[in-house]
């Protein structure tokens, strides 16, 4: 396959290539009445590429949540199955919980004019605040990396037929999507962003075979982590298993640090190593693990940025939403990137403060 082409293949199996018509409101409300015996207002939630909606009924919130048509209903099985492993195997985590049908299932295929189907679910609406919009202590960001080491722990023996998914957030393919270069405008940036991949390709990729692999959250993002400030346990929902694939253990670690490098120009590193500390004390890195954070992270933040331009020149009806998670993605990459890599090194090996 030419590199080209390798950018549409994994944009279309991780199901945001093109714009695609949101499905009907109505079409959602008959099938939660018929199939799971819900009925009341949908409020539509933006996301990165399901049609998403709250519902209220009976007096409880439930999220709704229907794929893409171009997401394969396998794809959805995978994220399904791997919420109820969790479910079954440990129950005492924090993870979003499917809702069953009268049936018992968990899933409802619908009967759309698109090809393929798509398939609706729905959950248990988590509330709470999203550690995005908190202000965690290091002590905080130590217990949301423990619960990261504690969901990568429960998930390290699932296994799917379809966990060798391509997906586009996978840092695994990050050196072979150089095409996203093309749609940066700025020439800082896009000097900036070869640089991260250049790094990636000669210190990560020659050692991929040798670490640790396994099925993984895969985007434990602020965004998908939700809290409760000032109260114990801090954690208190994860969910979005939307990017669950078998890939390096590292690149899961990565999606949270990515998010908490660079926000600090005095201590970039700082809150990240906090994450990364926590993480440690539930479940142990080995050294070649610990030697590819500092880029791997460096490596998912350039990606979030590149793939945000890339979408936004792809899908003007969706700007706003794939910006808005990126607005200062390359403010906080130059600054996390020009700190001196040995002082990095030697901040996320420490196993205190």
């Amino acid at each position: 396959m030419r590199v080209d082409d390798f950018l549409d293949e994994v944009a279309a199996e991780t199901g945001i290539a093109g714009s695609e018509e949101p499905i009907q409101v109505s079409v959602v409300s008959d099938v939660l009445g018929r199939d799971y015996g819900l009925s009341g207002g949908l409020i539509p939630i933006a996301t990165e590429k399901d049609d998403t909606f709250r519902l209220e009924a009976g007096g409880r919130p439930y999220l709704v949540k229907v794929s893409p048509s171009s997401e394969a209903a396998d794809i959805v099985d995978l994220q399904t199955s791997a919420l109820l492993h969790l479910e079954e195997v440990a129950p005492e985590l924090p993870v979003q919980r499917l809702v069953r049908t009268r049936a018992g299932g968990v899933a409802v295929e619908l009967e759309t004019d698109q090809a393929p189907s798509r398939t609706l679910r729905v959950f248990d609406f988590v509330p709470g605040t999203l550690l995005a919009d908190a202000q965690p202590s290091a002590a905080q960001l130590g217990d949301a990396g423990a619960m990261l080491a504690k969901i990568g722990s429960t998930l390290a023996e699932f296994d799917h037929p379809r966990e060798e998914r391509l997906l586009l957030w996978d840092l695994a393919h990050f050196h072979r999507l150089r095409r996203l270069l093309d749609s940066v405008r700025d020439p800082g940036h896009r000097s900036l962003a070869e640089r991260v991949m250049d790094e990636f390709e000669q210190e990560v990729v020659p050692v991929l075979g040798t670490l640790r692999r396994q099925v993984v959250h895969g985007d434990y993002s602020p965004y998908n982590v939700v809290v409760e400030p000032g109260a114990s346990p801090f954690i208190t929902g994860v969910i979005d298993f939307g990017d669950t694939v078998r890939t390096t253990t590292v690149f899961d670690i990565a999606v949270m640090t990515a998010n908490q490098i660079g926000r600090d120009e005095h201590d970039p590193w700082a809150a990240a190593a906090a994450f990364i500390r926590g993480y440690r004390a539930e479940r142990a890195l080995d050294d070649t693990e610990l030697a590819t954070l500092r880029i791997a992270g460096l490596a998912r933040l350039a990606l979030r940025a590149l793939v945000a331009e890339w979408r936004a020149e792809q899908s003007p009806d969706r700007q706003e939403y794939v910006m808005s998670h990126a607005s200062h993605d390359w403010i906080h990459l130059a600054v996390a990137a020009s700190t001196d890599r040995r002082d990095v090194a030697r901040l996320l090996s420490a196993h205190t403060c």
